[in-house]
C-alpha cells in the first residue's frame, strides 16, 4: 500500500504556467495578411485552443492549432475584421486565456485635387481634395496649404470606408495663375506606421479672366481712294478672339472681319461709319468702338416729293432735297421755269426742303436740287403734277325723306371728303338760314334739331365749297307727333240694356289728318274712323256708341290707332289700348242655401248663406220672419253673407228671407227651416181634479215641446186599454169607480218620447150605475207618482212607443 501511494505522488504534473498572444493589439492595413498566435507555456500534455469574438460578431478567419500553439489567420484584412478576440487554452484541467483588440486602417492612395483647372479670377472658386478609400474616415485630418501657409483644415466624418473630401473656396488674383496649392492628408489613428500616416498632393492653379486693357485705333479721317488700317488688342486668358463689326444706322451690325488688324486698301464712302471691335474668350467679352470718316464729293443727291403719287389741289406737299458728302455739301433747292430758275432754299447742310400748304395748281412745274463741296457737285430734278380737288359730299341721314318725332333730336351731318378745308352752307326750303345751331369742325358740319318742332318740317340743303369746286346735297325732314298710347274713357257706368258710349282719346297727334282709328273686339271690326281730322297738332277723340247686352259682360274691346305717315317706323306709327266691359245690372240669381241640407236636428251646426249676383255689389241682408215681423240677422255690402246657428235650437225653426239690393233694383228669396227635437218639458193637467165622484167628467190636457208633432197615447195600466189624441186632450165622461187606477201618458215622435204617470181616484156616490171604460168619450186620468207604483211605471215606460207632437196647445178644462 505504501509503495502504491508513493508511485502516485511521483507522477509528473502537467501544469499550465501562462498563455501568450501576439501581436497583443495589432493595427493592420486593409488588404494586408494578418495573423494572431496563441502559445501555451508549461503544458506537457497537448493543449486545447479555442478562439472567441467578444463583440457579438463572427471572426471572419480560419484557425490552425498544434499541441502548444494556435494561429488565427486573416488572408485579406478588411474593416469588418475589427474585433475583440479571446484565445482560451485548456491543459490538464487548467484553463487560461488572453485577449487582443484588432484594429484596421485604410489609407492607400494620394489625395486628388480638382477645380483648379479653370479658376475664374475675382470669383469664388470651389477646390475639392478627395482622399480615396479611407478607414476609419473620422481619423483623417486634411490641410490645405499655399506654400507653407495653412489655408484650411478639417477632419473626416465618422462612418464606413469611404472617399473623404474637403472643399475649399478660393478667390484667385492674376498673380495666382501658375501657383501651386497643396492638399495634405494625415491618418491620425494610433498604431499606423509613420511612413504610412501622411500623404499630400500639389496642383497648379490655372486662373482664367475676361479680356481687359483694351487698345484700339483712334478716330480715322481719310479721303476716297486712300488706304487705312484699324487695330484692336487686349489681354485675357484664354487669349481673346477678335471680331470686327460695322454698325449700321438703325440696322443690325454687320461682321466685316477678324483679327488684330482690319485693313482697307482703297477707302470708299461706304467705308465711313462706326466700327466695333469685340474681344471675347470663354470667360467674357468686351467691346470698343472707333469712327471712320471718308471725305469726297456729294453723292446720293435726291429730290423727293411727299406725299408720293398723284397730288391734288389743297394737299400739303413737301419737296425735299437730300445729299451725302464729307465735308457737308451746300444744297440749293430751286424751281426751273422756261427761261430762268428761282432759288427756293439754300443751306450749308445735307438737306433743304420747301412746304406747299396748301398746294395750288400754279405750284406745278420742274424742281431741281444741287449739292456741292470742294470735291465736286451733283444734281437731281423732278416734275410736280397737281390736279383739282376731288370733292365728295355725303349728307347723313341719306338723301330723301327723314321722319323725326316731335320732341326728339335729329342730327344732320354733312361730310366733305377730298378737300382739306371745305366751307359749308346750310339752307332750308325758303333758301334761308336754318333755325338750329350749326357746328362745323374740320370736314364735317352738323345741324342738331333738339328738340324737333313742327317748324322744323322743311327741306334742307348742305352746300360745300372747296376752291373752285361746289357740291350740294338735299334732304327733307317730316316731323310727326304720336307720343302716347291712346286712352279709353267712359263718362258713366255701363248699364246692361241701356245706351252707352265710350271714347278713345289720342293726345298730341301731328299730322292728325293722317290718323286712322279702329274699334275692334273678338267678333271683328266695330267702327272705323279714317281721317282727315284737322291737320294741326291736336287731341283726337273717337266715340263708340252701343247698347250692351248680357253677352258683352267681360268682353275685351280694342282701340287701334295708326298714323299713316310714310317712313314712320311701325313701332311708332301704331298704338293700341284695350278695355274690358264691366256692365252694371240689378241683383239676380239671388239664393239662400242651408247647409247641411235635409232634415235638421236640434244641436246641429247649421250655416245659412245668402248669395246674389249684381254689379255693383249688392247689399245683402239675411232676416228671420215670424208672425209678420222680420228681424235682420246680418247685412253685408259684398254680394254674400253667411250666418251660423250652433247649436241649432227648436226656436230657430221658421221662415228666413234674403234681400239683395243695389242702385238698379232689389231681389228677395225665402226658405223655411225646420228643426227636429224629441218631446221635452211634457206636462199633464187633469181638470177639475184627480179625485172625483162617480158620474163626473174630467179633461186631461197634455202639453209638450217637440217637432215633428208627437203622437199622444193615454193608457190605463191595469187594463192595458189605450186612447189616442191628435192634440193631447182627452175627455173622460161618466166616470165610475172602475176608472180608478194608474194611468200613463206617452208623448212620442221620430226622435224620442216622454211619459207622465198619474193616479185617478173615483169615489162612490149614492147608488147609481157604474160607468164602464167603453163609455169614455175621451178618457180622463189623474197624475200621481208614488214609491209603490215606481216599478210599474218603469215597466210601462219600456213598452211605450216613440212618437211625437208639436208643443200642444193649451186646453180648457171641460165641465165635469
Amino acid at each position: 500500500m505504501a509503495l502504491t501511494l508513493m508511485a502516485m505522488f511521483i507522477i509528473p504534473a502537467s501544469g499550465l504556467s501562462f498563455v501568450s498572444l501576439s501581436p497583443k493589439d495589432p493595427v493592420w492595413r486593409a488588404g494586408d495578411r494578418g495573423e494572431l498566435r496563441c502559445r501555451a507555456a508549461g503544458c506537457t500534455a497537448p493543449a486545447s485552443f479555442s478562439w472567441t469574438s467578444l463583440e457579438d460578431k463572427p471572426l471572419y478567419s480560419a484557425a490552425t492549432s498544434n499541441t502548444s500553439e494556435s494561429a488565427l489567420l486573416f488572408e485579406r484584412v478588411r474593416p469588418q475584421h475589427e474585433n475583440l478576440v479571446l484565445c482560451r487554452v485548456t491543459c490538464g484541467g487548467q484553463t487560461k486565456q488572453q485577449r487582443a483588440k484588432i484594429r484596421v486602417y485604410s489609407f492607400p492612395k494620394e489625395p486628388v485635387i480638382t477645380g483648379n483647372e479653370e479658376m475664374l479670377m475675382g470669383e469664388n472658386n470651389t477646390l475639392t481634395c478627395t482622399v480615396p478609400d479611407v478607414y476609419p474616415p473620422e481619423n483623417l485630418h486634411i490641410t490645405w496649404l499655399r506654400g507653407e501657409t495653412v489655408l484650411h483644415q478639417e477632419m473626416g466624418a465618422e462612418g464606413p470606408m469611404t472617399n473623404v473630401s474637403s472643399k475649399y473656396t478660393y478667390t484667385p488674383t492674376p498673380e495666382d495663375n501658375g501657383r501651386t496649392i497643396t492638399c495634405r492628408a494625415r491618418h491620425e489613428l494610433e498604431g499606423v506606421p509613420e511612413e504610412q500616416s501622411s500623404r499630400e498632393t500639389s496642383a497648379t492653379m490655372n486662373v482664367l479672366y475676361a479680356p481687359q486693357d483694351i487698345r484700339i485705333s483712334e478716330m480715322t479721317v481719310v479721303q476716297e481712294g486712300e488706304s487705312f488700317t484699324l487695330t484692336c488688342e487686349a489681354d485675357g486668358k484664354p487669349r481673346p478672339e477678335i471680331r470686327w463689326r460695322k454698325l449700321g444706322e438703325g440696322g443690325d451690325p454687320v461682321t466685316v472681319g477678324g483679327g488684330k488688324s482690319l485693313i482697307f486698301r482703297e477707302a470708299m464712302p461706304s467705308h465711313a461709319g462706326e466700327y466695333e471691335c469685340e474681344m471675347s474668350n470663354t470667360v467674357g467679352h468686351k467691346t470698343a468702338r472707333v469712327g471712320v470718316t471718308v471725305q469726297g464729293p456729294p453723292r446720293n443727291t435726291t429730290i423727293v416729293v411727299t406725299p408720293a403719287g398723284e397730288l391734288k389741289e389743297g394737299d400739303i406737299v413737301t419737296i425735299s432735297c437730300n445729299s451725302q458728302a464729307i465735308p457737308a455739301p451746300h444744297v440749293v433747292l430751286r424751281r426751273l421755269p422756261e427761261h430762268q430758275g428761282t432759288d427756293l432754299q439754300s443751306n450749308h447742310s445735307p438737306t433743304a426742303f420747301v412746304k406747299l400748304s396748301p398746294a395750288k395748281l400754279a405750284d406745278a412745274g420742274l424742281y431741281e436740287c444741287e449739292a456741292s463741296n470742294q470735291f465736286g457737285s451733283q444734281k437731281d430734278s423732278t416734275l410736280l403734277h397737281i390736279t383739282a380737288f376731288p370733292l365728295e359730299v355725303d349728307l347723313s341721314p341719306g338723301n330723301g325723306v327723314i321722319t323725326v318725332e316731335m320732341g326728339s333730336s335729329l342730327l344732320l351731318s354733312c361730310r366733305a371728303t377730298g378737300c382739306p378745308s371745305p366751307v359749308f352752307f346750310w339752307k332750308n326750303r325758303l333758301d334761308g338760314p336754318v333755325r338750329s345751331r350749326v357746328e362745323t369742325q374740320g370736314n364735317v358740319s352738323e345741324v342738331l334739331l333738339q328738340p324737333a318742332e313742327l317748324m322744323d318740317d322743311s327741306a334742307y340743303t348742305c352746300e360745300v365749297h372747296c376752291g373752285s369746286v361746289r357740291k350740294v346735297r338735299h334732304t327733307e325732314i317730316k316731323v310727326f307727333s304720336f307720343p302716347t298710347d291712346p286712352v279709353i274713357v267712359s263718362a258713366e257706368a255701363l248699364v246692361e240694356g241701356q245706351q252707352a258710349a265710350i271714347g278713345c282719346v289720342v293726345s298730341n297727334v301731328f299730322p292728325a289728318s293722317l290718323l286712322q282709328i279702329q274699334w275692334v273686339h273678338q267678333d271683328g271690326l266695330v267702327l272705323l274712323e279714317d281721317g282727315p281730322f284737322d291737320g294741326g297738332l291736336r287731341n283726337v277723340t273717337s266715340v263708340l256708341s252701343f247698347t250692351p247686352g248680357a253677352n258683352d259682360q267681360g268682353r275685351q274691346i280694342f282701340c287701334k290707332v295708326t298714323l299713316n305717315m310714310e317712313a314712320v317706323p311701325r313701332n311708332q306709327s301704331q298704338k293700341s289700348v284695350s278695355t274690358t266691359i264691366h256692365l252694371h245690372y240689378p241683383p239676380r240669381n239671388t239664393s239662400i242655401v242651408v247647409s247641411p241640407a235635409g232634415e235638421l236636428k236640434e244641436g246641429d251646426h247649421v250655416t245659412i248663406t245668402c248669395v246674389s249676383d249684381s254689379m255693383p255689389a249688392s247689399r245683402v241682408t239675411l232676416r228671420r220672419v215670424s208672425e209678420g215681423q222680420s228681424v235682420d240677422l246680418q247685412s253685408s255690402p259684398e254680394n254674400s253673407i253667411s250666418v251660423t246657428l250652433f247649436p241649432a235650437k227648436l226656436d230657430d225653426a221658421g221662415l228666413y228671407e234674403c234681400v239683395a239690393s243695389n242702385p238698379y233694383g232689389t231681389q228677395k228669396v225665402k226658405t223655411q227651416i225646420r228643426v227636429k227635437a224629441p218631446p221635452r218639458n211634457t206636462t199633464v193637467e187633469v181638470f177639475p181634479s184627480l179625485q172625483v165622484l162617480e158620474g163626473q167628467n174630467i179633461t186631461i190636457c197634455c202639453k209638450s215641446i217637440s217637432f215633428p208633432p208627437p203622437a199622444v197615447v193615454l193608457k190605463k195600466m191595469d187594463s192595458g186599454k189605450e186612447l189616442y189624441s191628435p192634440d193631447g186632450t182627452f175627455l173622460l165622461l161618466n166616470l165610475t169607480t172602475n176608472d180608478t187606477g194608474l194611468y200613463l201618458v206617452n208623448v212620442t215622435n221620430d226622435l224620442g218620447y216622454e211619459t207622465e204617470i198619474f193616479i185617478l181616484h173615483v169615489m162612490e156616490r149614492s147608488p147609481s150605475p157604474q160607468p164602464r171604460w167603453h163609455e169614455f168619450i175621451i178618457p180622463a186620468v189623474g197624475l200621481v207618482t208614488t214609491v209603490t207604483t215606481a216599478s210599474l211605471i218603469i215597466h210601462y215606460l219600456r213598452k211605450a212607443r216613440m212618437k211625437g207632437s208639436y208643443e200642444l196647445a193649451k186646453c180648457n178644462a171641460g165641465a165635469l
